[in-house]
């Protein structure tokens, strides 16, 4: 009987021991922690962060007020064409303060020339602006790309690091090289995400510009028309 109570007695001790070790509470894993451990690379990083949003946001809004265009802005031109009124029409083009209506104001001014070479100026005005349009987009197709070069390089460097100071101290606790390693990689977490957010942005920028070039086509097509339309 007294065996049976000290097996007991053993396995209620044991029970409280596990309990006690599992109550020990673990350390927490806070973000901004993170980043700062990462070391120097994260310097880098948060500067291709901050000219990823400033030049999507940049691009956005030059894009956008590049395309507000006024429904009636064609029908006014060809008003003005047809009634004979050119110079009513280009003063209406060069107050319109976006790539169509210098588009248009550049055919008007040629109005009197064959039309080849009416399209041809336009051409030249639309190439113009749609270089404008594309200014610095393709900066962030850089950003995606370097952004996660740049945080594999941190991740290396500070391995290399982990793994030198081990071999000069001699301390190799599992504790201490998880933790160096799951510091390291935050690195190259940051840039993986960086540069998924900078690829996004530049489609979404190019997807943009190509809504703006149609529009620059489709009423320079327009004006063409309305040129052609008294002699028809």
């Amino acid at each position: 009987m007294n065996f049976f109570l000290l097996q007991v007695q053993n396995a209620v001790d044991t029970l409280v021991n596990a309990a006690t070790t599992q109550a020990v509470p673990k350390k927490e894993m806070h973000l901004i922690d993170l980043l700062m451990q990462a070391g120097w690379i994260m310097i880098p990083l948060l500067l291709l962060s901050v000219a990823t949003v400033y030049v999507f946001v940049e691009r956005w809004m030059a894009i956008k007020k590049a395309t507000e265009v006024d429904d009636n802005f064609m029908n006014i031109i060809r008003d003005n064409i047809l009634s004979g009124n050119v110079t009513a029409a280009r003063n209406f083009a060069r107050n319109t303060a976006n790539p169509v209506g210098r588009i248009i104001d550049k055919g008007l001014q040629r109005i009197g020339k064959p039309i080849d070479s009416i399209e041809n100026s336009m051409e030249n005005v639309a190439q113009l602006e749609m270089y404008k349009l594309e200014r610095n987009v393709n900066i962030l197709s850089v950003i995606s790309k370097v952004a996660p070069i740049f945080g594999f390089v941190g991740t290396l460097v500070g391995l290399m690091q982990l793994f030198f100071n081990i071999n000069a101290t001699g301390e190799y606790e599992l504790s201490t090289i998880a933790g160096g390693i799951y510091t390291k990689l935050i690195t190259s977490i940051s840039g993986l995400v960086i540069g998924l957010i900078a690829y996004l942005f530049h489609n979404i920028l190019s997807t943009q510009v190509e809504k703006a070039v149609n529009k620059m086509e489709a009423s320079a097509a327009d004006f063409l028309d309305v040129l052609q339309e008294p002699t028809r």
